[in-house]
């Protein structure tokens, strides 16, 4: 069950309608901002505040939605493209604070699920149109598959497609958008990614032991670029590819236990 709200009053009435447990999510967000769960009453204005000052679109409407209880949740990414539609395989992963920490390609299916999550994605990447990539998450709860969200765009979750894939779902978002064939996605083998989440408040950082970190093979880190952090931000994200899910996600955590971020004092500007 859902409801759209529009202002603070028609929230509070959504949230008596769904019942607590609900998430609250702004219409826009990425990566978790502005996204909460309210279990009791006592919660309601703190989650408001916060849907109001996270959405990337600034302060707006919000959707409330009603606590799913899965088994696991899923990333399917779906290519519209002049071929027709294309579905990588499934990612699994594992988030923390509504933001991605973790992500695994292939997530283990029973087939009938699988289907039924592929058509799932089809009607709705269809309903909305037009060529290129897109992140349709789902929850899996038994035999049952239940949509989350969407992005038309290349997913974070979708970073494992890097070391995964042979075309990434950057790529593969190129090809479908330039019109370009995609005859075939040939899949490396089992992968993982673990996102580089760095706090503080500075625009000065270096990563460090990094001839230790990447001494594996099938290893590799992407580093961002970004300029500066303000709170927590993702930096980076390292990619490992194994013989099975469970060798790749222990690769990346001994990766990542092994590289130094230093962080520096915020470097002021003259005036």
């Amino acid at each position: 069950p859902y409801r759209f709200a529009s202002d603070y009053e028609e929230f509070v009435e959504a949230v008596g309608q769904i019942g607590t447990p609900c998430v609250v999510k702004p219409v826009m967000s990425s990566s978790g901002h502005g996204q909460s769960v309210v279990r009791s009453s006592e919660e309601i204005d703190l989650a408001w505040e916060n849907s109001q000052k996270g959405g990337r679109a600034g302060a707006g409407r919000v959707i409330v939605e009603g606590f799913v209880d899965f088994d696991y949740e899923i990333t399917l990414l779906t290519v519209r493209h002049c071929g027709g539609t294309s579905f990588l395989e499934p990612i699994g992963h594992y988030q923390q604070d509504g933001d991605y920490r973790e992500s695994w390609q292939p997530q283990p299916m029973n087939p009938a699920v699988r289907a039924q999550a592929e058509e799932i994605a089809r009607r709705i990447t269809e309903a909305l149109g037009g060529w290129g990539l897109f992140g349709v998450e789902l929850f899996v709860r038994g035999d049952r598959v239940i949509f989350s969200e969407v992005s038309p765009r290349p997913h974070d979750t979708g970073m494992v497609t890097m070391i995964s894939q042979d075309l990434s779902e950057f790529a593969l978002h190129v090809r479908a958008v330039l019109g370009l064939p995609i005859p075939n996605i040939a899949f490396h083998g089992p992968s993982a990614s673990r996102a580089v989440v760095v706090e503080g408040d500075t625009n000065r950082m270096e990563f460090a032991n990094l001839e230790n970190v990447l001494s594996e093979p099938d290893t590799q880190i992407r580093i961002f670029g970004k300029p500066e952090i303000e709170g927590h931000r993702r930096m980076a994200v390292l990619l490992a590819r194994a013989e099975s899910v469970e060798q790749a996600r222990e690769k990346t955590a001994r990766a990542y236990a092994k590289l130094q971020v230093n962080v520096f004092d915020r470097e002021t500007q003259p005036k």
